[in-house]
């Protein structure tokens, strides 16, 4: 049973195959309406489907590749174009920066003219390490002729003292550090007292008469009898005042000057004699100009 249908797949294979090779004998001798052979007809078909199909992959590829080319291309771009807007922006903050500091030495150069001493313009370089002391280091030392005492001021007003030469920087204690001190009068009532730091961002004045008149919002300048600030720098603003049995228990001035933002100022090197007693036109520009 086994062997007949072995015969009987053989026989039917061996059927197709006749079939169809019959089948292709027609189709090479019967011509279609072009007069072409069917059977070249149907394989030219065949082939150009093939052909049409291999294509369309190719080309799909084609744009494939062309797509991550052009993507890898503006990928490259847009990187290109962020680099040169950041250093764009790099070049616009330097301008900036320079414009900032070229008006800062402007305003140091007007502080000199008006003032009429002789002054060493400096450029903060660093502040103190520790919130116990209030103090800013310069790049001016003694081989600029600074010395230890001499008075530190900004277009805004007092700063400090220098407290700490060397001979290419200076270290410079801030009015507000908790032990400074600096002899001042008030503009308005001309009444005298001393400021001291107190270690934050205020200063208390004190050493005041009883009968002194003061008012918040009044402005203070320095006096030049500590000998150590010319006469006529502002100080700052008195904020605060509050009494206690008709006595002034506590002053609180705001400073003129923000230390925060210092960036250069001025040194004067005048011995203290004569930076002690400026002329009164000095003095009094000074003052006005820093309460403004």
């Amino acid at each position: 049973m086994t062997n007949f249908s072995g015969i009987r797949g053989r026989s039917g294979y061996l059927f197709v195959a006749v079939a169809v090779g019959h089948i292709i004998l027609i189709s090479a001798q019967v011509n279609t309406r072009s007069g072409v052979p069917v059977l070249q007809a149907v394989l030219f078909g065949a082939l150009a489907e093939v052909q049409r199909l291999t294509s369309g992959v190719m080309d799909a590829a084609h744009r494939g590749w062309e797509g991550y080319v052009r993507l890898g291309d503006a990928q490259a771009e847009n990187e290109r174009l962020r680099q040169e807007v950041a250093d764009l922006r790099v070049q616009l903050q330097l301008a900036r920066a320079e414009a900032g500091r070229t008006a800062r030495m402007r305003e140091l150069l007007d502080l000199r003219d008006r003032t009429r001493l002789p002054t060493r313009a400096a450029e903060i370089i660093g502040t103190s390490a520790t919130t116990d002391f209030k103090t800013v280091t310069i790049d001016r030392g003694t081989d600029h002729g600074v010395l230890t005492d001499m008075a530190v001021v900004s277009p805004e007003g007092a700063v400090g003292r220098v407290v700490m030469p060397t001979r290419h920087a200076a270290k410079v204690q801030l009015l507000i550090d908790r032990s400074a001190a600096v002899a001042v009068v008030v503009e308005r009532s001309r009444a005298q007292g001393v400021a001291f730091g107190t270690g934050d961002t205020t200063l208390r004045l004190e050493y005041l008469p009883t009968t002194a008149d003061i008012a918040e919002g009044d402005v203070l300048t320095t006096s030049g009898i500590d000998g150590i600030y010319p006469p006529g720098f502002v100080v700052g603003r008195i904020e605060r005042i509050e009494r206690a049995g008709g006595v002034f228990k506590s002053i609180r001035v705001a400073p003129s000057v923000d230390f925060g933002r210092l960036e250069a100022v001025l040194v004067v090197v005048a011995p203290k004699e004569e930076a002690s007693v400026p002329t009164e036109q000095a003095a009094a520009s000074g003052a006005r100009e820093g309460s403004r």
